[in-house]
């Protein structure tokens, strides 16, 4: 039986380039949702480097994976809090590893201090992201406390076979990391709502807000319930901390009076052609 599972979904600004105080300001923002209960802190995209293409130009934002593991200096604020307050932590990086792939990743702090990559972004959003990355090719589920759930970057969310691949996982929910520009606030709120009502399942979005023009951001941030609905959603600016709990009782029970998961045909199962990482926490 799962038990009740406290998750944060935090909007907050980066410093274009500055891994080093943007990795302090994460962790500042994960020891305030540990204040609140929380086990699970999702921070936006790309918020180690800042979401802001002319940063990214230089590699100096990148933090190096070897063997998927993440030993950066930088990020040892991200390491001390994981670590103290028990809570697993995701943030948005752009990540290196040894074949020099540069993706658009989201790496995972753990309650040992561990650092390591989770999730690399499947499907990169306009010439600017193509350009600076490659796409991943692999699906990840996190594993914490018995929940499972899906991982996804921001456009990933746009592909409803994405999140229906990892029910094949048996997810019980999706987490986004994203970054939206200011004036897609509809879009921002249609897509993960509906990602949690077409998989019946809780979605936890982080997104980036305010920044440096013409690269600024909307927040929004939210976690929905397996019908769609926003349990708790951040303002349009502004940095914000949003909690909530997901309840075991409420997925079954809306998974018992909504049945597309059990209904729908075996051979409509997607799965984009690739494995899937699992993630233990």
């Amino acid at each position: 039986m799962l038990t009740p599972l406290t998750v944060a979904a935090v909007q907050a600004p980066s410093v274009p380039g500055d891994v080093a105080a943007n990795a302090k300001a994460g962790a500042e923002l994960a020891a305030q949702a540990a204040d609140q209960g929380a086990r699970l802190c999702v921070l936006p995209e790309l918020f180690l480097p800042a979401y802001h293409p002319p940063a990214l130009e230089d590699l100096a934002t990148d933090v190096a994976a070897v063997g998927g593991q993440v030993a950066d200096a930088r990020l040892d604020p991200v390491r001390a809090v994981a670590r103290d307050r028990q809570i697993v932590i995701l943030l948005g990086a752009a990540v290196r590893d040894e074949q020099d792939r540069r993706t658009c990743a989201v790496v995972v702090a753990d309650g040992s201090g561990r650092i390591r990559v989770a999730y690399e972004k499947n499907f990169l959003c306009g010439p600017e992201e193509k350009a600076l990355f490659v796409p991943g090719s692999r699906g990840a589920t996190l594993h914490l406390d018995g929940w499972r759930l899906g991982l996804g970057v921001c456009y990933d969310g746009c592909f409803p076979e994405h999140a229906r691949a990892a029910q094949d996982d048996d997810v019980h929910g999706m987490v986004y990391p994203a970054a939206y520009v200011t004036g897609s606030e509809h879009r921002r709120d249609v897509y993960y709502a509906a990602r949690a009502l077409d998989n019946t399942g809780y979605v936890v979005y982080a997104n980036a807000v305010d920044g440096v023009a013409p690269w600024t951001f909307n927040g929004g941030a939210a976690v929905y319930d397996p019908e769609g609905r926003a349990i708790v959603r951040g303002p349009n600016s502004g940095t914000s901390v949003q909690v909530a709990t997901l309840s075991a009782e409420d997925l079954q029970a809306t998974r018992a009076g909504h049945t597309m998961l059990a209904d729908r045909p075996a051979a409509m199962s997607e799965n984009l052609g690739v494995g899937r990482d699992q993630v233990y926490t």
